[in-house]
């Protein structure tokens, strides 16, 4: 959307939530950047300078506000770099490589070669679609997600920093210690920290309203395939074994437009790459009101959303297990499951049933075509596809 800077100051006066994490305000006067709704005393018009996105902020020199949180915005389409243009998609593809941390182990020039692209053209697009450079975004994504681990779980701040992406607590406190000129201990605030057992976090992931969970919590039960996933008390659980990571995630939806996810994963590595899919697979960026907007227009569609308000598409947790279950029956995938998958160390008391994880996808090229016992290999169903061509394509870490 286009940034009017008077349209902007307009809405962060009024505090209208319809805007957050649509744009960050950046207060010249203070050094700090702002959410629309944030409840600090409206900064003067002329000290104002408008953002897309944080990370475009940071990158201008301001420090994210303590009282209205920017790591707590709802995900918007500016920070997907959506625009009417050719290239949008290329860096939509970009940010959610990094949103997967693909810059916490490699450099830009190996993301720009995963891309098809060069590596000063991904450069200038970055600056044209998300108004900051790649490495701004992930460092912003660091510090963002470092900092809603240290408000909202009891985690050791150690661990904090390699789940966030950095690659050493000299690093985290570093980055901390220039940004919001203090280390990061002295932001931990226990009283809204959520508890847990150990090994365990919960965390809240913002989307913005209205948001159907019931709706959404019936698209998983349709494709959920018996000892990877279940669903109980309003609650979807399943198995993940990523980037040499296996443990379990379970959702439900809480207050404040946000759904509550809690992990039990073996290491913190790969919070982050799991926290990206998890978002993406439950839609949580986006825009209702866009959707509505368009689909309304259909009258047919008009009363159909009117009656459903809030209604996400389902994505997939991967694109190797979304091509899986689209071939053979729910009791064939279960039983391959079984065979193949990751079994894990340990089974959750609350959800018994989840026993194994889908393989990463590198792993799948070894695994066996399952067999049909009653009526050979020749006519098995067929569970198989070429899996690291097919994540290639769609840029999964092979």
């Amino acid at each position: 959307m286009e940034l009017d800077p008077d349209f902007c100051h307009r809405a962060l006066a009024s505090r209208d939530a319809r805007f957050d994490g649509r744009f960050f305000i950046g207060v010249r006067s203070t050094g700090i950047y702002c959410r629309p709704i944030c409840p600090a005393r409206t900064a003067k018009r002329e000290n104002i300078v408008v953002y897309a996105t944080a990370a475009a902020a940071q990158e201008a020199g301001f420090r994210p506000c303590l009282r209205c949180r920017p790591e707590a915005a709802p995900d918007s389409g500016a920070w997907r770099g959506v625009a009417n243009s050719g290239h949008s998609h290329t860096v939509a593809k970009a940010l959610a490589l990094i949103e997967q941390g693909a810059l916490d182990e490699d450099g830009i020039a190996r993301l720009a070669d995963r891309l098809g692209v060069g590596e000063r053209q991904l450069r200038r697009l970055f600056a044209e679609h998300a108004g900051a450079s790649p490495l701004a975004v992930a460092q912003t994504r660091r510090v963002l997600l470092a900092k809603q681990l240290i408000h909202e779980t009891h985690m050791p701040l150690t661990d904090i920093a390699f789940a966030a992406g950095f690659g050493s607590v000299r690093r985290f406190n570093e980055v901390f210690q220039q940004l919001y000129q203090r280390p990061p201990s002295a932001l931990r605030r226990d009283a809204s920290a959520q508890g847990g057992a150990p090994g365990e976090v919960s965390l809240r992931l913002r989307y913005r309203p209205p948001y159907h969970w019931p709706d959404m919590l019936a698209q998983l039960a349709a494709q959920a395939v018996p000892g990877l996933e279940a669903i109980q008390d309003n609650r979807y659980a399943r198995a993940v074994h990523w980037r040499g990571v296996t443990g379990m995630l379970s959702v439900t939806q809480t207050d404040g437009s946000a759904l509550l996810a809690t992990l039990r994963i073996s290491q913190w590595q790969a919070l982050s790459d799991i926290l990206a899919r998890l978002r993406a697979m439950l839609d949580l960026a986006a825009d209702p009101d866009c959707i509505a907007s368009h689909l309304s227009q259909d009258p047919v569609l008009a009363e159909r959303i009117a009656d459903r308000p809030g209604l996400r598409l389902l994505g997939a947790w991967s694109a190797a297990e979304a091509e899986w279950k689209q071939a053979g029956t729910r009791d064939e995938q279960a039983e391959w499951l079984a065979r193949h998958g990751h079994p894990l160390a340990a089974i959750a008391a609350d959800f018994p049933a989840i026993r194994y994880a889908f393989p990463q996808t590198g792993q799948l090229d070894d695994t066996p075509r399952p067999a049909d016992p009653d009526h050979g290999a020749a006519s098995a169903p067929d569970l198989w596809r070429p899996w690291r061509a097919y994540a290639q394509r769609y840029g999964e870490r092979v």
